[in-house]
């Protein structure tokens, strides 16, 4: 489960989507389409048409995940925040209500520009 306590959950790189299609296919939508997906050291994040996906794997071995989904249309505000000439990263946070804010952290090579426009349109509709 994604920690809303800590702010800050992950610094995130682009990768190749379809690495994590036969993890996340069971669980999309017969029309949910991933539009981009990032990893950290073993964990992971999926954005789709609909959601956001965080996978948190657990265990020495990785067997074990944790899937927390993030509707966009639960979501309630949510700032974006490019990379610059001296600050690498770009950021994404997003506010919830009754969980409260949560931040993600990408390498400049991230799209967050695709990331907050998919948002935007999942934000209105039901």
């Amino acid at each position: 489960m994604i920690d809303f306590e800590n702010t800050a959950f992950f610094y995130l790189a682009p990768t190749d989507p379809d690495a994590f299609l036969p993890v996340i296919a069971p669980l999309l939508l017969d029309d949910e389409q991933v539009i981009g997906a990032f990893q950290a050291a073993r964990d992971s994040v999926v954005f789709t048409n609909y959601r956001i996906i965080a996978i948190n794997v657990q265990g020495l071995t990785g067997k074990k995940k944790d899937f927390s989904f993030l509707p966009y249309n639960k979501i309630q505000a949510f700032s974006i925040e490019t990379a610059g000439t001296l600050d690498l990263d770009s950021e994404l946070t997003l506010w919830f209500s009754s969980l409260g804010m949560l931040k993600f952290s990408f390498d400049r090579s991230a799209d967050i520009g695709m990331i907050g426009k998919a948002i935007s349109q999942g934000m209105h509709t039901s």
